[in-house]
């Protein structure tokens, strides 16, 4: 049985995060709710490990793959907001290395809607150790001439965004984005797991990865001999496909947590990114911290891109960063938007029904789609359901 707290109007709720973690191959995990700014369900269960050995608590964190796409394009528009800088400024204004190889004319606003034509990682770096420095890799990237074919048209930068992203950060704050992560965001609104990586004091809490995707080499050209021939999958592979990559993230030795990966390697508790998340389901504040003004709140949850998206096949409705919150109702969230990630966590907000959620699991789905697994969706559709019910 789940651990934690649920408001009675809540319990179905609880009663499906229940199901999904019966024994210790199915791992563990926890999800948090806010409505209207008020937690109404905070429970964990499962286990951090395969062997059953150790259980979920409290502040266990997990790995939550491009579920930190939504929290450093959360950190951007912080900035921007305290900058007092707008969406149709050019990247190079405020990134002057970003002008490079002909994009001085690329805006923020095709940045945050994967629409920058930058999306391709495959043969961007020759060592994957190059992966661990993300000054390194932003600086690749703002050398890299756009596909001029792609510019203004949404293809998912399924790695590249986030270090596109902190080095447009870094280039406005002059500060790393790790720093700037914990004193707008972790601190201001009391976090107990909101991480780029971890800091080794709190390692300790990250449950382990299972089970691994063994994605070698091999394996990686196998896929390009038989997929890249395919225009549908080419984008995917471009965006996706980078040798030594998997190793780093599944090998459970820390060594994902010792950069800012802000695509994949963002550590989380559930009720970090719920709270967090609360402030985009209201008028852009949790309690009495105000991270955003009405007028960019609104600006940020705008869909910017209807096509369907070049790299994962599907009309993923790209905001400033966010993609739509896909959930197992019929009856669709008009006004939810937040991010997924692989393997089955996630953070969303929805503006119709004032309500927050976050999900994290150290348990890779058996049922991966391109916005995360059929768990989170499952628990979308129990939270909406209860929430318009309540």
């Amino acid at each position: 049985m789940a651990s934690g707290f649920v408001h009675p109007a809540f319990a179905q709720v609880a009663a499906t995060f229940g199901r999904m973690f019966r024994e210790p191959r199915q791992g563990g995990g926890s999800l948090a709710v806010y409505r209207h700014g008020v937690p109404v369900v905070d429970i964990w269960d499962g286990w951090t490990e395969r062997t059953g050995s150790d259980r979920w608590q409290a502040d266990t964190m997990a790995l939550c793959f491009s579920t930190t796409k939504g929290v450093v394009t959360t950190l951007l528009h912080r900035v921007m907001e305290l900058h007092d800088l707008e969406y149709d400024e050019r990247v190079a204004d405020l990134w002057p290395a970003f002008g490079q190889a002909g994009k001085a004319e690329i805006r923020v606003r095709e940045l945050l809607g994967h629409a920058a034509g930058l999306h391709r990682i495959r043969g961007l770096v020759g060592d994957p150790q190059e992966l661990l420095d993300h000054r390194h890799m932003a600086a690749l990237l703002a050398a890299q001439p756009s596909d001029p074919r792609r510019v203004g048209t949404a293809g998912y930068h399924a790695l590249t965004y986030g270090w596109l992203i902190a080095g447009l950060i870094e280039a406005i704050t002059g500060q790393d984005v790790r720093d700037t992560l914990r004193r707008e965001l972790a601190e201001p609104l009391a976090l107990d797991g909101l991480w780029f990586g971890a800091p080794t004091s709190d390692q300790h809490r990250v449950a382990n990865l299972f089970p691994k995707l063994d994605f070698t080499d091999s394996t990686v050209d196998r896929l390009d001999r038989t997929l890249g021939v395919i225009p549908p999958a080419r984008g995917l592979l471009d965006a996706s496909m980078v040798k030594g990559f998997a190793p780093l993230v599944f090998a459970n030795d820390g060594r994902i947590h010792t950069t800012a990966m802000p695509s994949v390697n963002g550590v989380f508790t559930a009720r970090s990114l719920a709270k967090l998340y609360s402030a985009l389901s209201g008028d852009g504040a949790h309690g009495d911290v105000r991270l955003f003004s009405a007028s960019r709140l609104q600006a940020m949850g705008r869909i910017q891109y209807r096509n369907r998206d070049f790299v994962l096949g599907l009309p993923m409705r790209w905001r400033l960063g966010y993609h739509q919150a896909f959930t197992g109702l019929r009856h669709r969230p008009r006004l939810a938007f937040g991010h997924f990630g692989a393997g089955g966590s996630g953070g969303w907000a929805d503006q119709e029904t004032g309500v927050a959620l976050g999900f994290v699991t150290n348990r890779m789905g058996s049922t991966t789609t391109p916005v995360g697994d059929a768990r989170l969706l499952r628990l979308g559709g129990a939270v909406l359901k209860a929430a318009r019910a309540a």
